[in-house]
């Protein structure tokens, strides 16, 4: 090479071996090319470049492996703050204090699993498998650990103090701008649940498959929180009277007589929000809104075929469907034809969630005199008021001032509001509170949610089954019958998995409760003593499922057989006489190896269940 000064530079690499077209000196003659060397020459330089490959490749791989001690260093550390914890009001502060570890350990796995040789590493055959796994957890983890959680810590400071403004109000615009923080919380929390339920931790290694799986499962909780309360938080303001005001319809559902959602209607409360403002502007019992000559609504054939006119005649009834916004529309329905005036929405609770609304406020005072609390609530309402007042009118105006006062509470801001949220959370898993829109774009994110209670009219409970008690007896009765609803015999694999649901009936009332009246007793009709509880389990499939197979203490039982927007619905007699227990067995098909099935909420089980194999 001839450099500026025109003198020539060579390039030796030091051995005296060469590829045979070495030049020769100035005026000599090449001389011959000895093969052998040549060959020897290719041999050196192959054998250079795959130490320099394997030195490559041995760096590389102790790079990937040093990432991976990091990224499950930093993993182990996330999965240790992380815990069990699931995104509800008991766990706000567990989770709120632990964020800036969480975010600094999982921001180290998922730096360490992200980086450009580790991404190519995942081309390799099984270990590249393993690879992605580790990438796909962490930065998943990360994603909702900076994404997700901290809207937890919004939803903490809102509850610890600015939930309410001075005057009492509801501070609607700290729940809008929360409520949009928590929906693009949950928009983040599903795509990960998403990308890490796509693993399939039998592919892994075991130290890796375990971990993977806790990690499944907590995004599967994390979503299943985070989801519900984007779509619920997103409502909230509208429903709150943020954008006008809004008229609600409370409805106080009497558990001491069964129907699907509950209990029968026994006391309507009206609620105006306005800005955030809640205040109670009418209340009226079911002697009030008394039975029409037609129902309110035109009804189905299929709902004329399973429960008659009543279903639409006696706001009572309008529970017995199981699907809330039907309910919701005949009594929004009824309140317009009798009442007069715009219904926005609809809620409906239970005297268990009523009680654990007053354990949240600190109860009050007893309209009958004294103090009504907690503890004490479920008694005064369903079982000491009918002997205390036996005039109907007296014990439904009863029922009615308790129903209006906890509303009025509530709505002025009394009790703690983290035990309000605990209570709600409580109430609303064990589908005790249903809430309904008018208002078509509130109404399908509520629809979406078990508050909805869109037993039929939501695909995402299709395959869903149900088990549902409505009174026979018209009567008060139901207060004293225990119910449980558990599994056996489950049959997890073969060709048709399946597992038994077990209804438990334990009815204990009183002694001599058969001489306290026909408005406890009911009528039960001929034949049959008074104090004998009867009671229609209604037995509901999957949409497009056939029948269940059903028993009665062991015996097989049918009964009349309909259909409801694609499910078949079984309708079960059961008579029960004071001190009597009996046992409904229905074998409902396992989809995936688990089932959730609805049921009607009673003073002793929730109104949903779920079993899952293994």
């Amino acid at each position: 090479m001839t450099g500026a000064t025109g003198a020539t530079i060579e390039l030796d690499d030091g051995d005296d071996a060469d590829d045979g077209s070495r030049v020769a000196p100035d005026g000599a003659e090449p001389g011959p090319v000895d093969p052998g060397a040549a060959a020897t020459g290719r041999r050196h330089l192959v054998s250079r470049v795959a130490v320099v490959v394997l030195v490559l490749v041995l760096l590389a791989a102790g790079w990937v492996a040093f990432r991976a001690w990091q990224a499950a260093s930093a993993l182990q550390d996330a999965r240790a703050l992380l815990g069990d914890v699931e995104l509800d009001a008991s766990s706000v502060g567990t989770v709120t204090d632990a964020l800036p570890e969480l975010r600094a350990a999982t921001g180290r796995a998922a730096a360490a699993s992200s980086d450009p040789v580790w991404r190519a590493a995942e081309a390799l055959p099984w270990a590249g498998d393993q690879l992605e796994a580790v990438r796909v957890v962490s930065t998943s983890l990360d994603d909702v650990v900076t994404d997700a959680l901290p809207a937890v810590t919004d939803l903490r400071a809102l509850v610890d103090g600015g939930l309410r403004l001075p005057d009492g109000r509801f501070d609607v615009d700290a729940l809008r701008d929360v409520a949009a923080r928590v929906s693009t919380a949950a928009t983040t929390a599903s795509a990960a649940h998403a990308a890490v339920a796509a693993l399939d931790p039998d592919a892994l290694v075991g130290p890796l498959a375990g971990p993977v799986r806790q990690v499944q499962d907590a995004l599967a909780r994390i979503d299943g929180s985070l989801g519900p309360a984007g779509d619920v938080a997103g409502v909230l303001p509208g429903m709150l009277g943020a954008d006008g005001p809004r008229t609600y319809l409370v409805l106080a559902l009497n558990t001491a007589e069964l129907r699907a959602a509950g209990g029968i209607v026994g006391t309507v409360v009206a609620v105006r929000a306005d800005d955030g403002a809640v205040t109670i502007v009418d209340r009226r019992s079911t002697l009030d809104l008394w039975a029409l000559p037609d129902p309110v609504l035109p009804l189905t054939s299929e709902e004329l075929d399973t429960w008659g006119v009543r279903l639409g005649r006696w706001i009572q009834n309008s529970v017995l469907t199981p699907d809330f916004p039907r309910t919701a529309e005949l009594v929004a329905a009824r309140w317009a034809h009798s009442v007069g005036g715009t219904v926005d929405g609809v809620v409906a609770t239970d005297p268990v969630a009523v009680a654990g609304l007053v354990g949240a406020t600190g109860g009050g005072p007893d309209p009958g005199g004294g103090v009504l609390d907690a503890d004490g609530l479920v008694d005064a309402l369903l079982r000491d008021s009918y002997q205390r007042y036996t005039d109907p009118a007296v014990a439904d105006a009863y029922f009615g001032e308790v129903a209006e006062s906890l509303v009025a509470a509530v709505g002025a801001g009394a009790g703690d509001p983290q035990e309000l949220l605990l209570a709600g959370r409580r109430a609303v898993d064990e589908r005790r509170v249903r809430i309904w829109s008018a208002h078509p774009e509130e109404q399908e994110r509520l629809g979406a949610t078990v508050a909805g209670g869109a037993f039929t009219s939501s695909d995402l409970f299709a395959g869903q089954p149900g088990l549902f008690l409505d009174d026979a007896t018209q009567g008060k009765l139901g207060a004293y019958l225990s119910t449980s609803v558990t599994f056996r015999d489950a049959t997890c694999t073969g060709p048709a998995p399946s597992v038994d649901v077990v209804l438990g009936l334990d009815f204990r009332p009183p002694a001599g409760v058969e001489a306290w009246g026909v408005f406890v007793t009911g009528v039960p009709g001929p034949d049959v003593p008074l104090g004998t509880l009867l009671t229609t389990v209604s037995v509901w499939s999957a949409r497009g499922a056939p029948p269940l197979v059903t028993t009665r203490d062991g015996e097989p039982v049918t009964g009349l057989v309909t259909t409801v927007a694609g499910r078949t619905v079984q309708q079960v007699a059961s008579r029960l006489a004071p001190g009597q227990t009996q046992e409904v067995v229905v074998t409902v098909p396992l989809d995936d190896g688990a089932v959730t099935l609805w049921s009607t909420p009673t003073l002793t089980s929730p109104g949903a269940v779920t079993f899952t194999c293994g």
